[in-house]
């Protein structure tokens, strides 16, 4: 199967529509999506403007943690399809000039997977070494003081090895061991099978939890007022650690470069999930440094919390630019591990859109979580309905992350909104959602989709979006501003982040020019100010001449 077009920059300023697959479509009446139903949908996808799809895990797994417990690298799980299918999405994706992403989780697999399986069998086979296991301590307790994501210890007991084995997820999510070339050549095979087959790049789970501290050393505990919950909920106690040993190690560089000498080849791209509440952006400017890491990579910084004022979005734009000026970010609000943003930020129809331009402005590329684009609010669901194990573990005060995966809403008069032709759905499809659906928003010019195509459009129409630099970035009040400027052209973008109109000085020099108006943009009027509504923004183009050659 052949790449689409050659340019190696072809992920910088991209925007990326991420796929829930379990929740997408549903092809054969079953009650959960499938990969033929995302075949079918891509007409969809292509018509707002994207560059890419990312398609979170369909390999063969016991979907203990739905997925991202991966049992077979190598193949499609049946709830899903085939191989066959797989390569009908590739190929139909191809065709509408689309590019496909898709998860990897290689810092873990099911304990179901044949490599752990021969792993724990014994100490002493061609395996024993491939997952991360330790002695207890004397008095039979783990071996250090590191916690699980999912709640408890990260430690889980093997009865036949004697031993401790560790998962930074659930107990049947073995970490594989990095220390150990033959673990890193096999996941780079598994690489190499879906480029192979003609993936155009990766989505990288948890990329900075692959290498764990080889000493072991404990984590030492953060003060209460150190500690921030942005992956993991306040609740849970792995918020009270620093988390220096169990993960973001230095030795994570030398596999994320083997990875990337791999991709060059094939002309693909992979953007990283950075989980690290006090580290975050940090490491994300560490691991997309220079040209031989990660293309891309994204933080939590925009994934969680309350609504961001502009301070906080100037203070996260600027300390990319400080730890990475040449690395590249990749912006999310919502995806299928946190509350959706509209109902997060308590988000109005202008709030959103305001969020949604921004976002098309912002320097790094943009991944948009299915149904971000139709407004969908979170979804509340009874204790009873619940599937993911991280909201069982910690319910009420953390209702885990079924709420943002509910099933995509197509057709407003249809049962469960045209998701699936059978007669249940994996989980519900909210009332409140219908109204919000595909065929209702097609129809609304007013509608948040539209809105959506008309940013990525305007994103696409102009480079230094798309790839320029970020330069005199500035926070008063409620308004963010920042310039844009590439080889051709640079732009001035300004918003209204607050609920109180306000009023803004141009920015100095000639030649000026008023762009945006298709994104309901203000700009400068007789008195000389730009007058800025609540979440409206301004946006300005000067074309920067050319000297002859």
């Amino acid at each position: 199967m052949t790449h689409l077009e050659k340019d190696p920059d072809w992920w910088r300023g991209a925007v990326i529509y991420q796929i829930y697959p379990r929740s997408y479509q549903d092809s054969n009446g079953d009650g959960i999506g499938d990969l033929l139903g995302i075949v079918g949908r891509l007409p969809y996808i292509a018509s707002l403007g994207v560059d890419a799809i990312w398609i979170s895990p369909f390999f063969t797994s016991p979907m203990k943690d739905f997925g991202y417990d991966v049992s077979d690298y190598f193949d499609v799980d049946p709830m899903f399809g085939t191989l066959a299918d797989f390569d009908a999405v590739i190929e139909t994706a191809h065709t509408l000039g689309l590019k496909v992403m898709i998860d990897l989780v290689l810092s873990h697999t099911s304990d179901e997977h044949p490599w752990f399986k021969t792993s724990r069998a014994s100490r002493e086979n061609p395996r024993a070494d491939w997952y991360v296991w330790a002695d207890a301590k004397p008095d039979g307790t783990p071996p250090n003081n590191w916690l699980s994501i999912f709640g408890g210890s990260a430690w889980q007991w093997d009865s036949t090895r004697l031993q401790y084995y560790l998962h930074n997820f659930l107990t049947s999510q073995p970490d594989l061991n990095f220390h150990n070339d033959e673990v890193q050549d096999a996941l780079l095979g598994v690489a190499r099978f879906w480029l192979d087959r003609g993936v155009d790049g990766f989505r990288l789970d948890t990329i900075n939890f692959y290498t764990h501290d080889a000493e072991l050393r404990n984590n030492p505990p953060l003060k209460p007022e150190e500690r921030q919950a942005k992956t993991a909920p306040a609740v849970n106690p792995y918020t009270w650690q620093n988390h220096l040993y169990d993960k973001s190690r230095p030795e994570n560089l030398i596999f994320l470069r083997k990875l990337r000498d791999l991709m060059k080849h094939y002309n693909a791209a992979a953007v990283g999930e950075v989980g690290d509440d006090q580290r975050g952006l940090e490491i994300l400017g560490e691991y997309t440094r220079g040209d031989d890491l990660m293309q891309m990579c994204y933080a939590f910084e925009l994934l969680s919390g309350s609504t961001p004022s502009a301070g906080y979005v100037a203070e996260t734009l600027q300390a990319i630019e400080d730890y990475a000026p040449d690395g590249w970010a990749c912006w999310a609000y919502s995806n299928h591990d946190v509350v959706r943003h509209i109902s997060r930020w308590d988000l109005s129809p202008a709030a959103a859109r305001g969020f949604a331009t921004l976002m098309m402005c912002l320097k790094g590329s943009a991944c948009i979580y299915q149904g971000e684009e139709l407004g969908l609010p979170e979804a509340e669901l009874a204790f009873e309905d619940l599937q993911d194990p991280y909201g069982i573990e910690f319910w009420p005060e953390f209702k885990g992350r079924d709420g943002c995966r509910t099933p995509m809403v197509w057709d407003h008069d249809r049962a469960l909104g045209g998701f699936t032709n059978g007669g249940n759905a994996w989980l519900p499809v909210p009332a409140e959602h219908l109204a919000l659906a595909v065929d209702k928003a097609d129809a609304d010019p007013g509608a948040l989709l539209h809105h959506y195509r008309r940013a990525i459009a305007f994103r696409h129409s102009h480079t230094a979006l798309k790839k320029g630099r970020l330069e005199d970035l500035r926070a008063y009040g409620q308004v963010l501003s920042f310039r844009r400027v590439s080889d051709t052209e640079e732009i001035f973008f300004a918003i209204n982040l607050g609920e109180v109109p306000v009023s803004i000085t141009p920015p100095r020099g000639e030649g000026w020019l008023e762009i945006g108006a298709e994104l309901n943009a203000a700009h400068p009027r007789l008195d000389g100010e730009i007058h800025l509504a609540h979440w409206q923004p301004s946006i300005l183009l000067r074309p920067i001449e050319q000297e002859e050659a």
